[in-house]
């Protein structure tokens, strides 16, 4: 299968649709970048170890190395993305199926972005392509051993990242328990700037294969065949997803900082190490395993472990229950957006 820019784009004036998806992939990548992208960095700019321009730059390029990087490294988290849904059958009919789920992961992250909550924009696409996945060939359309992934990833996420957040402050609190205050300053400032580098890298390796292996998809499919099989991402795809993910964490990443480090738990310096650690921990294992996992979950649930740890009255569990809200929501609602606009589409 020739998948060169040139051949893409040969399809795309077969199939109209296939350029939509292309389109929306990156467009619900600069979704990402704003929604997603920012909890890599919050911890950082909180903390005042980066000032919030500087933190956007930074992550603006790790992400763009994370996810060429991690791509060439191991693609496990794409392949599991590729495997949990069935979008078999006529290449027209599948790909309108896709764009409607694009659409409805769109729409809530969006939604999300101009609430200022750090949603799922991960969780938004799984949902979105699952409905869509439905609509088209029933429940038979839902690879329940590979979708059940999602589940595992955000259980652990969730649980990985509030524990490793608890523990890891008070393993640093320990380590630096007799060093000056002044002395240690300077080696959590360069600690904490590693970090966000670490973090921004992970995080585009794992929302930039999501992203990538929903454009493979429709590519393949527009070609006829019903998998993506062993074929690897172009390195035209890999530098299109970098740039858009840039891009939105430029647009939209100060809202989410906010959101997250700022209102919803004091960090010091030490303490956001400590976060970042737990959180890069929690991602580099649920990239190599192939948990399909958000960055949003891992960082947020690190930072209010980090505060619980010190006192849980430290932490504003009221932004965090929102926070929870918006997640739980995510599945239903783009799933039977992603459902019900499939529907529709697929009588045109």
């Amino acid at each position: 299968m020739d998948l060169s820019f040139a051949a893409v784009l040969g399809q795309m004036s077969a199939y109209p649709s296939l350029a939509v998806i292309v389109l929306l992939v990156i467009g619900v990548t600069v979704v990402s970048g704003a929604t997603d992208a920012p909890n890599a960095i919050a911890t950082a700019v909180s903390t005042r170890c980066l000032s919030p321009t500087a933190a956007l730059v930074l992550a603006a390029i790790f992400n763009f190395v994370g996810i060429v990087g991690m791509t060439m490294i191991s693609t496990a988290v794409a392949h599991t993305m590729f495997n949990m849904v069935d979008f078999s059958g006529s290449p027209h009919t599948a790909l309108m199926a896709l764009v409607a789920a694009m659409i409805g992961s769109i729409g809530w992250g969006i939604f999300c972005w101009f609430k200022g909550i750090p949603a799922s924009k991960s969780h938004s696409l799984i949902a979105g392509i699952t409905g869509g996945a439905i609509a088209l060939n029933g429940w038979d359309g839902v690879v329940l051993g590979e979708w059940m992934k999602v589940i595992y990833g955000m259980l652990f996420s969730l649980g990985a990242g509030f524990f490793l957040g608890f523990f890891a402050v008070r393993v640093v609190e320990r380590l630096f328990a007799f060093v000056n205050r002044r002395n240690s300053v300077g080696v959590f400032m360069v600690t904490q700037d590693i970090c966000a580098a670490l973090l921004s890298f992970l995080h585009g390796a794992q929302d930039g294969q999501k992203f990538m292996s929903i454009a493979l998809l429709g590519i393949t499919l527009s070609f006829g065949y019903e998998s993506t099989g062993d074929v690897s991402f172009p390195l035209w795809l890999m530098i299109m997803c970098s740039v858009a993910i840039s891009l939105g964490t430029f647009l939209g990443g100060k809202r989410i900082i906010k959101s997250v480090a700022m209102d919803m738990v004091k960090l010091e310096k030490y303490q956001g190490v400590a976060a970042s650690t737990a959180t890069i921990i929690t991602l580099f294992i649920s990239s190599i395993t192939g948990m399909p996992v958000s960055t949003s979950h891992a960082s947020t649930s690190a930072i209010m472990g980090v505060g619980a740890s010190k006192n849980p009255r430290h932490v504003r569990w009221g932004i965090a229950k929102n926070m929870v809200i918006a997640w739980v929501l995510t599945f239903p609602c783009c799933g039977f957006i992603g459902w019900g606009l499939a529907k529709i589409f697929m009588l045109f």
